[in-house]
C-alpha cells in the first residue's frame, strides 16, 4: 500500500494490466499467427512456409467476391430488419413495462440459454416446406403451390435476424430507459405533439444505443456460417461458410487466413465510415 501510495501514476497501469494481458495474449498473439498464416504458400502434404504471399489476398477479393457481397448484403438485411423489430420492442418495455421489465427482458434474452446450433435447427423445422408456416402462406396465396421458405436467402436472413435480435433489443433498452420522462413531458407542454415529441426527444436521446445495437448485430451477422449452411444451398453461402471450409475441409489455411483478414478489414472499413456519418463523439456527448 506505500508504495501504491508513493506511485499514484501507476494505479490506472495496474488496473489496466489483467485486460490488456488478456488482449494481448487472446487477440494480439492469434491475429499475428493468422497473419503470419495468410503469407504462406505450400500445401498440407508438403507442409507451409512464410514466403510472403500476398497474392492470397488477390485470390481472396477475385474468387470469392460474390460470398463478401451476399455476407454484407445478408447482416445489412438482418440489422435493419432487427432495428425495426427492436426499436419498438425496447420503447415499450422502457416506458409501459413498469414492473414487469425484468420479466421481459429476461424473455428477449431466454433464446441464449439454447445454443445456436439448437435455435437455429428449430428454425430449420419452422420453415419446413410441410410446416406451419409454409403452409399457412401458401393459403393465402403469398407462396404458390410448389414454393418454399427453406433453403432460401429468406430462409438466412430471419435466422440470422432472430438469432441476434437480443443484440440489438438490450443496448436500445438501456439507451431507452435512461431518457429522463420529464424531457418528454416538458415538450408535450410546450405543444409539441406526441410523434414531434418522439422525433425531438426520444429518438435522438436514443442514437447511442441504435449505434451500438445495429454494430452488435451487424458485426456478428457478416461473419456468420451456421444459419447459411443450415437454412440455405450453397447458393446462400456466406464468406463464413467459405472460411469454415477452408480451414476445416480443404485445409487451405493461408486462404482462409487472407480471407478472414479480409473480412476484417472490411468490416472495419464499414464501421469507421458509419461511426463517422453518425457521429459518435455527439452521440457519446448526448448519451
Amino acid at each position: 500500500m506505500a508504495f501504491l501510495h508513493r506511485h499514484r501514476g501507476l494505479v490506472p497501469y495496474l488496473l489496466l494490466a489483467p485486460g490488456l494481458a488478456w488482449l494481448v495474449v487472446f487477440f494480439l498473439v492469434p491475429m499475428y499467427y493468422l497473419g503470419d498464416t495468410s503469407l504462406q504458400k505450400g500445401s498440407l502434404e508438403l507442409g507451409y512456409s512464410f514466403r510472403w504471399a500476398w497474392s492470397n489476398y488477390g485470390d481472396a477479393l477475385t474468387n470469392y467476391r460474390p460470398q463478401f457481397v451476399r455476407s454484407l448484403e445478408y447482416a445489412g438485411i438482418a440489422t435493419a430488419i432487427a432495428l425495426a423489430v427492436s426499436y419498438p420492442l425496447a420503447y415499450w418495455i422502457a416506458f409501459r413495462g413498469g414492473r414487469w421489465k425484468n420479466l421481459f427482458l429476461l424473455l428477449v434474452i431466454a433464446p441464449f440459454f439454447v445454443t445456436y446450433l439448437i435455435r437455429t435447427l428449430a428454425w430449420e423445422t419452422i420453415l419446413s416446406d410441410g410446416g406451419l408456416v409454409a403452409t399457412t402462406l401458401r393459403h393465402l396465396g403469398v407462396l404458390s403451390s410448389d414454393g418454399r421458405l427453406l433453403a432460401t436467402s429468406t430462409a438466412v436472413v430471419a435466422g440470422i435476424t432472430y438469432n441476434f435480435l437480443p443484440f440489438m433489443v438490450l443496448p436500445l433498452y438501456v439507451s431507452l430507459e435512461q431518457i429522463d420522462g420529464r424531457l418528454i413531458e416538458a415538450a408535450t407542454d410546450l405543444y409539441a405533439s406526441r410523434p414531434r415529441a418522439f422525433l425531438r426527444v426520444t429518438l435522438p436521446l436514443s442514437l447511442p444505443g441504435v449505434f451500438a445495437g445495429t454494430l452488435l448485430t451487424f458485426i456478428p451477422a457478416a461473419g456468420d456460417f451456421i444459419n447459411a449452411q443450415l437454412l440455405g444451398t450453397p447458393r446462400q453461402y456466406m464468406i463464413g461458410n467459405v472460411i469454415q471450409s477452408k480451414f476445416f475441409e480443404i485445409t487451405d489455411y493461408p486462404q482462409a487466413a487472407a480471407l478472414s483478414f479480409v473480412l476484417m478489414a472490411a468490416i472495419l472499413a464499414g464501421v469507421l465510415l458509419y461511426a463517422r456519418l453518425l457521429g459518435t463523439e455527439r452521440l457519446t456527448g448526448a448519451a
